[in-house]
């Protein structure tokens, strides 16, 4: 009989020793230290509506989440199937060459945008926001929401098309972005446990798994994200002031 090979993750420990099953003497749950609070984000609807410049006010608004992620020889390892009281093996490459897949999706519009590219700087960075701009609608604005990484700050090399605004995650919040849960789900169904042995057949894994990711209906309208707070969501959510735009 198989089963899903993967650590198990305690969500909630007893504060007095007793066991789980059992439940805690005292009768108080209390988080254990694998367990984290999710985070969310306040007053997403003024954050958004501050980032719009006023050429674009009264236009309807795409949400767009952007994330980038190296894929290379090195691989990933992920879960896998495996006979119960074995240990599954998986290869791995010592290599070191790897490209860099830029993604955004916009799970209202069960979309995305990416490109598969040799580095990660404000010159590639400028070449993605230009395939978001090209896949928003017309007669819509995108606000890009991503993090903090260098080659995302406006002012210097990286060039911002006119139909997109950028809107920063707090520091240190990986867990906001949706695009991770892509990354794991590209690498845990196309991009783990292989050997690439080129370049070139690394571009090719990028693009055929971006591509399945793509053609599937409704996969990326799955990953919406989840950490806007309370009575706050990704759809609908309307700007506040008169001159605001439904958010598409």
């Amino acid at each position: 009989m198989a089963f899903l090979y993967q650590w198990r993750e305690r969500g909630w420990g007893t504060c007095c020793g007793a066991s789980a099953s059992g439940g805690c003497r005292c009768g108080r749950a209390v988080p254990s230290r694998t367990s984290r609070p999710r985070r969310r984000i306040k007053n997403f609807a003024d954050l958004v509506t501050a980032c719009i410049p006023a050429r674009a006010r009264g236009k309807p608004i795409e949400l767009w989440w952007q994330d980038e992620a190296r894929v290379g020889q090195q691989g990933t390892l992920t879960r896998i199937w495996a006979a119960r009281g074995t240990r599954p093996r998986a290869p791995r490459d010592q290599r070191y060459d790897w490209a860099y897949l830029f993604g955004a999706v916009c799970p209202a519009r069960d979309c995305g945008a990416a490109l598969v590219l040799p580095k990660a700087d404000a010159e590639t960075m400028t070449l993605h926001l230009a395939e978001i701009a090209r896949t928003v609608r017309p007669g819509c604005h995108a606000v890009v929401v991503l993090d903090g990484a260098g080659w995302h700050k406006t002012g210097g090399r990286l060039r911002v098309p006119d139909n997109i605004s950028l809107l920063k995650l707090p520091p240190y919040s990986p867990e906001l972005n949706p695009v991770e849960n892509v990354w794991q789900f590209l690498r845990g169904n196309w991009l783990s446990n292989r050997v690439f042995d080129t370049y070139d057949d690394i571009v090719d894994a990028c693009c055929d798994a971006w591509n399945a990711l793509a053609a599937e209906p409704g996969r990326i309208r799955s990953f919406r994200n989840q950490s806007l707070g309370s009575g706050q969501s990704v759809t609908p959510l309307v700007l506040v002031g008169s001159s605001a735009a439904p958010i598409l």
